[in-house]
């Protein structure tokens, strides 16, 4: 497994784009693509009929990414745009996220799942609000690696004090923040400078390239030692003259690994028993592990349904009712205290009350602003919710996948906002509330 398990890590890299408005994140993505020869013919010749008749003499390489029509006609990017592709030394998969305040809900969501995050500055203007916002999030997120793009180099005549000036202060606010690593890069996007070839205007720079990095960044996880879980999705229950007793639990391993034999709890009932077989695409399997969709089959008839999270014995999280987290607020309406929504954890989905709001993140020098009583859109704050049946929830620090939530509006089915489980950089002073425990009816 072990062989297994270091291949499938070291040769995939995910990895998402952040920045402001025109720092050219599309033009950077479409310049990879394009210098990597990880564009198609055709795809190529689209972009260069397009540009000819925007009346450009060379194709505009941000049009590989930025595929909508409302996208192409204002010139910035909407959605999140995913792009596969592969070097002789790693594949990768690439998360383009929108540069406007409004979409920075779609940043979280390209962040969220990403192993390296690309912040890019524009040599002009330096690091600003949104440079700070990106930086705060990624942190959040706990993305194991950032990379600062200082693009546009050509603009400040690649000048290696505008550089150095830029990734200090970077370097400095998210080093506050407790981004645990970050390179920085002086790039050209528009004119090819260090993205995949070394630039002859930057001699001063000695360090890899953007795709060099991409390439050797280290992103190998021990998923051996991870907290095994498994959320269940689906009950499989044939009934069939040829299975007329097959009862699988169905389901994506969220982290660690399973084994046939392993003592296993299914909470939140807290019900025990041991795992009898593992199907993997219809073949039994004797391990499975993380990212893997597996059928799991139990020895014992106990009760386990959709929304039931499947963990080894010896390594149960606590489940409780009181959840305390970190969130990125991204709706248009506020979140407020004493809201009532849907918190969905895994495959569960369960009534809440937003029963506190401690805290909310001031993205200028990091401080917290006690009690504010909501969160508005691109918010960063601390919140206390109290839910109506309980929840085995992980630390976010322990697991990304276990220890994240989403809280949902249910009267529209709305995404309200995105939240991680126990402390983090936004970890307020603990508030003590008389009226904590008043009021509320579950």
């Amino acid at each position: 497994m072990s062989t297994i398990t270091e291949l499938t890590e070291t040769t995939l890299l995910r990895f998402a784009t952040a920045g402001s408005v025109d720092d050219g994140k599309s033009t950077l993505v479409g310049r990879l693509l394009h210098d990597s020869k990880s564009v198609l013919t055709d795809q190529l010749e689209a972009v260069q009929r397009v540009s000819a008749d925007r009346g450009q003499d060379a194709p505009d390489l941000a049009l590989l990414t930025d595929g909508l029509r409302a996208e192409r006609e204002q010139g910035i990017t909407i959605d999140v745009a995913y792009r596969y592709f592969a070097t002789p030394r790693r594949r990768f998969i690439l998360a383009d996220t929108p540069g406007h305040v409004q979409y920075t809900r779609n940043m979280v969501t390209g962040a969220s799942t990403a192993e390296l995050t690309v912040i890019l500055v524009d040599a002009r203007n330096g690091v600003v609000e949104q440079t700070r916002r990106h930086a705060a999030i990624a942190a959040l997120l706990r993305v194991p690696h950032v990379v600062l793009a200082v693009n546009k180099m050509d603009l400040v005549e690649y000048q290696e004090t505008v550089f150095a000036a830029i990734a200090e202060e970077f370097t400095a606010y998210a080093s506050e923040l407790g981004v645990p690593e970050i390179t920085a890069i002086p790039i050209s996007a528009l004119a090819g400078d260090n993205v995949v070839e070394p630039s002859a205007n930057m001699d001063w720079y000695g360090g890899p390239t953007f795709l060099e990095h991409l390439e050797s960044v280290p992103v190998a996880h021990d998923l051996s030692h991870c907290h095994a879980r498994l959320p269940v999705q689906y009950v499989i229950r044939p009934q069939s003259a040829e299975l007329p007793d097959y009862r699988g639990y169905a389901g994506q391993i969220a982290a660690g690994s399973f084994r046939v034999g392993d003592p296993v709890t299914v909470l939140p009932s807290g019900n025990t028993t041991k795992i009898s077989g593992i199907d993997l695409l219809g073949k039994p399997v004797r391990t499975a592990w993380t990212t893997q969709s597996v059928t799991v089959l139990l020895e014992d008839d106990i009760d386990v349904s959709r929304g039931d999270l499947i963990v080894p014995s010896k390594d149960a999280p606590a489940t409780t009712q009181d959840i305390e987290a970190t969130v990125c607020h991204v709706a248009d309406a506020p979140l407020t205290v004493g809201h009532r929504v849907l918190l969905k954890h895994g495959t569960r989905t369960v009534k809440a009350i937003v029963k506190d709001i401690p805290s909310r993140l001031t993205l200028d020098d990091l401080s917290l602003h006690p009690h504010p009583g909501q969160l508005v859109a691109n918010d960063i704050g601390r919140v206390k919710i109290r839910t109506a049946e309980p929840l085995p929830v992980d630390s976010y620090a322990d697991s990304r996948r276990t220890g994240s939530f989403i809280l949902i509006d249910p009267a529209d089915g709305t995404t309200l906002t995105a939240g991680m489980v126990g402390e983090s950089f936004a970890a307020p002073e603990p508030v003590k509330d008389a009226s904590d425990e008043d009021g509320w009816d579950f």
